[in-house]
């Protein structure tokens, strides 16, 4: 028999209430994931799991203790209780720890509003072989690829419930889609390679085979020939492939667990202005088919629309129930919670202000720079925000497109960066994080 997720977490509370726990919460988890590479027209590799994880977390006065398994048995669930009482009495106090009032939990959601999983049946084995086999094929059929490094089809589905003795009890499930194609153009010292690929709630959203090994091969073909650029000062442009990496560094320094830790670069830039006037940062969990909506966050409390970025100034941080209180604020919503951790500030679904121009309107008038499609490796101070990237890309001269380029670096100052972002109007709504293609002024470039 069966047990469900919400009796599942109910049990890990009971176990730890007769334990001696104070208070607990609870997650169980029940995940579904396939996978299947193909190479050379031939199944390469195929993997499955499935299985449900529980993690259970107490609270002795202001001390706590997360325990996690992957077995449901009774007598785990009683072991896991006893195990986390015990090292919650010999944790530090932390005056900050502690579950939601019952006035701050959430109260109702539309699941369906949100339509975050797929009701179609899990595809078979052979129908995701089939859609990588044809992405690959699609790709070799370009002229000038030499080979595919990889092709592969997935699939996942994940239901999530959560539970605490405030009474909060909530679930909801998500699935998932993918397809991605790796082209190579070139031999030996002169190979260069690229890709494409979507992820999708719904399968009826995915592109087809055919067109993302089409488009796989197409960027792999432009990369071919590449160099490396001069080495100065110039106007870079991050493509929206890669653009919501500059969003991504201001949405860490503005988390509360950064800001509550004293490393953070933007520790002193609240109500103060971080982006151009006129640009906004907004976070929305409630947009229907897409990854990072969720009806409410890790500790049970109603997630909401909120401006992070209002005007160019930044407005709050984001923040969890601890890190508010360590703050004297009150939490954003944003917590997010696994099986062997505490919650902790996390963002979901992230949208920044496209502009009017299009990227190639952008590449003409950056007139010589550099157009970057593709990063590697990272070396980003989390205190002073200098910034220095690995990047691949195209030269721009006289505002066109000239030759590609890789073995670089570009680097500057994410302070300075974002204060002159312009950005451009080609972001995909369907992402978590729908975020254009950006024009930065004056970064260093290191090239030949």
């Amino acid at each position: 028999m069966t047990v469900s997720l919400a009796d599942l977490t109910e049990a890990l509370l009971s176990a730890a209430k007769k334990a001696g726990a104070d208070d607990a919460d609870a997650v169980a988890v029940n995940g579904t994931s396939l996978s299947i590479d193909v190479l050379g027209g031939k199944l390469e590799q195929a993997e499955r799991a499935e299985g449900v994880d529980i993690g259970l977390r107490v609270l002795i006065g202001h001390r706590q203790a997360c325990v996690s398994a992957s077995d449901t048995k009774p007598d785990t669930i009683r072991t896991m209780a006893e195990r986390a009482v015990a090292m919650a009495r010999e944790a530090p106090e932390d005056p900050t720890v502690g579950l939601a009032q019952s006035s701050q939990l959430a109260q109702g959601w539309d699941l369906d509003v949100l339509d975050l999983a797929d009701p179609a049946p899990e595809p078979a084995p052979a129908e995701l072989e089939e859609h990588a086999r044809m992405a690959e094929a699609a790709a070799l059929a370009a002229e000038g690829i030499s080979a595919v490094q990889s092709a592969s089809a997935g699939y996942g589905r994940q239901a999530f419930h959560l539970s605490a003795t405030n009474g909060f009890s909530g679930g909801y499930a998500r699935t998932n889609r993918a397809l991605y194609c790796v082209a190579i153009v070139g031999e030996g010292q002169a190979m260069e390679r690229d890709h494409y690929g979507e992820s999708r709630v719904f399968q009826a959203d995915l592109p087809d085979p055919v067109s993302v090994g089409r488009l796989a091969a197409i960027r792999t073909l432009e990369r071919a020939g590449a160099r490396r650029p001069k080495t100065g000062a110039y106007p870079v442009l991050f493509d929206e492939r890669v653009a919501s990496s500059l969003v991504g560094h201001l949405l860490s320094a503005i988390n509360g667990s950064a800001i509550v830790g004293g490393r953070s670069w933007a520790r002193d830039l609240l109500d103060q202005q971080v982006l151009p006037s006129g640009l906004n940062i907004t976070e929305d969990p409630h947009r229907p088919r897409v990854a990072g909506s969720r009806p409410f966050d890790g500790e049970g409390l109603p997630t909401a629309k909120r401006l992070i970025v209002d005007d160019g100034r930044l407005t709050g941080w984001t923040l969890d129930l601890a890190t508010a209180r360590k703050l004297g604020l009150q939490s954003t919503g944003n917590a997010a919670r696994g099986t062997s951790s505490p919650p902790s500030p996390s963002h979901s679904n992230i949208a920044l202000t496209q502009g009017e121009a299009t990227r190639d309107a952008l590449i003409r008038d950056m007139g010589t720079g550099l157009l970057v499609t593709s990063m590697i490796g990272s070396s980003i101070s989390p205190t002073t925000g200098d910034y220095s990237r690995g990047a691949s890309g195209f030269w721009i001269e006289n505002g066109e497109i000239a030759y590609p380029v890789n073995e670089c670096t570009i680097a500057g100052n994410l302070r300075d960066m974002l204060l002159t972002l312009v950005p451009a109007n080609d972001a995909r709504p369907y992402l978590s994080r729908v975020v254009p293609s950006l024009l930065v002024s004056g970064l260093t470039i290191a090239g030949e």
